[in-house]
């Protein structure tokens, strides 16, 4: 199986590499103007261009599996393996010409999140892992850090305002009032900052399962938690997203939890 999986993830990383070549066509450019969506999210054309190569990657080599995306919806049925995609994680960034956006491709094996890619192209970094193959971010080993006071923590997040719209409000202050430093400006960026000891907390208080497909065997093989704010570890549909390192993972929920 880890043959396999290793496979998978070879693929997984040349096609967000891919990807994020077609974004750089735009990055920076009159092009990156964006639409809005109903629900007030913007889209562009790199958007729509990524996620149509990934979709085409995936069914030229794997035409029996499931795809899920965030710009063109599900395609297939009935299979196992599903495919979940992000063309450009952090729109808003790419818009405004922020280099924290992502290419995030995960795929699920029997409702399990095995392998998962995050590249970040404007930055030329990239994390992916497989169940047991490890974390790996730009060719070297992937661990979270060992800090296990929130008194030292570095806390990544997104706009505040989120939180309380979401009625999680109350949460987010004892959290944010509890940590060393609080790091705004993230998305996906910020689950790789906590992914590679670069950061100790990231969380989302509403998130939609293709901006979070790849972290869960990122952070099982990097030795962290992630998942929702309840203790869930790899929960993808949850809602919410809450990733942390082993040492603070307890102390985190507790605070959270109120």
């Amino acid at each position: 199986m880890s043959q396999d999986l290793n496979d998978y993830l070879r693929f997984i990383q040349n096609t967000a590499r891919e990807a994020g070549e077609i974004t750089l066509k735009y990055y920076q450019t009159e092009a990156a103007r964006p639409e809005f969506k109903a629900d007030d999210s913007p889209v562009t054309i790199a958007d729509r261009e990524a996620e149509k190569l990934i979709r085409q990657r995936i069914s030229e080599r794997y035409p029996d599996h499931e795809i899920v995306g965030e710009e063109f919806g599900t395609s297939g049925s009935g299979s196992e393996f599903r495919w979940i995609i992000d063309p450009i994680d952090g729109t808003k960034s790419f818009t405004c010409g922020v280099p924290l956006y992502g290419v995030l491709i995960a795929l699920e094996i029997a409702g399990t999140v095995e392998v998962g890619c995050a590249h970040f192209p404007a930055l030329n970094e990239t994390i992916s892992a497989a169940t047991g193959c490890g974390a790996w971010w730009n060719g070297k080993r992937a661990r979270v850090s060992e800090v296990s006071h929130l008194s030292r923590a570095v806390c990544a997040h997104i706009d505040t305002a989120s939180y309380e719209k979401s009625g999680k409000g109350a949460a987010w202050d004892r959290l944010q009032k509890a940590v060393y430093y609080n790091a705004g400006w993230c998305d996906a960026y910020g689950y790789m900052l906590v992914a590679t000891g670069r950061a100790e907390i990231v969380l989302d208080p509403v998130m939609n399962l293709w901006d979070c497909g790849p972290f869960p065997p990122i952070f099982r093989e990097a030795g962290g938690y992630f998942g929702d704010w309840k203790g869930n570890e790899s929960c993808i549909d949850g809602g919410e997203a809450l990733a942390t390192n082993a040492a603070l993972r307890d102390q985190v929920l507790a605070l959270l939890r109120g």
